[in-house]
Parts: C-alpha cells; structure tokens; sequence
C-alpha cells in the first residue's frame, strides 16, 4: 500500500474519532481524481462516506501536497456533511450552500491543530 495513502487514512480516521463522527461507515479509495488533492462523497441517509486521495496529483501541485492537511479537509466536509445536505434542500441556488460549506471547511482547518 502506498505510504501516503496509508497516512491519510491514518489521519482522516483520527479527526473522525475526534470530531465525534464515528455512525459513518468509511471507504478509502486511491485513484486519480483530476487536480484535487483528496475528495469524499458522502450519502448522508445512508451514513457512508467515500473518501479518496489522489494517485495521480499533477506534477505543478506536488509542492504543495500535505496529507494530513487534505485529511482533515475532507473530514471536515464529512463534520459539515448534515448541515450542508440540510441546506440543499431549502429554496436556494446549490452553489450558494457549497460556495459556504466551502468557505467554513477553509476557516475550520486553519483554526483547528
């Protein structure tokens, strides 16, 4: 298993413990996914997240690769998950809501160690 991707499940596990969301069923996957560092979906009634780092970061974005960073992002998302999903269902725009789940995911992993 590649080092990186052993480490950011490591991490994300460890921000699931510690940000209480343990009802999730949790899968890892490794797989290019185009210029991001990691991704997650997540169906919300069903509890089940998908969460996957990128094997195939573009070569412009490697200086910048930080694993447990891109960890707790994505576990931030999933921390945010019911509040987001709550919001797509009022009568707003669907960008409006992830423009500030977003926006909170990036205020939360600068404040949070």
């Amino acid at each position: 298993m590649n080092k990186d991707f052993r480490e950011f499940q490591e991490y994300f596990k460890e921000y699931q413990k510690e940000f209480g969301l343990l009802g999730y069923r949790i899968y890892f996957e490794y797989a290019p996914i185009g210029p991001d560092f990691a991704a997650i979906r997540i169906s919300q009634t069903k509890m089940v997240a998908d969460v996957r780092l990128n094997s195939e970061l573009l070569e412009e974005n490697k200086k910048y690769k930080n694993i447990r960073q891109s960890a707790k992002h994505e576990a931030i998302h999933l921390l945010v998950a019911r509040l987001a999903e709550n919001g797509r269902h009022r009568y707003i725009p669907e960008n409006e809501i992830e423009e500030a789940e977003e926006e909170l995911v990036e205020r939360l992993v600068k404040l949070l160690p």
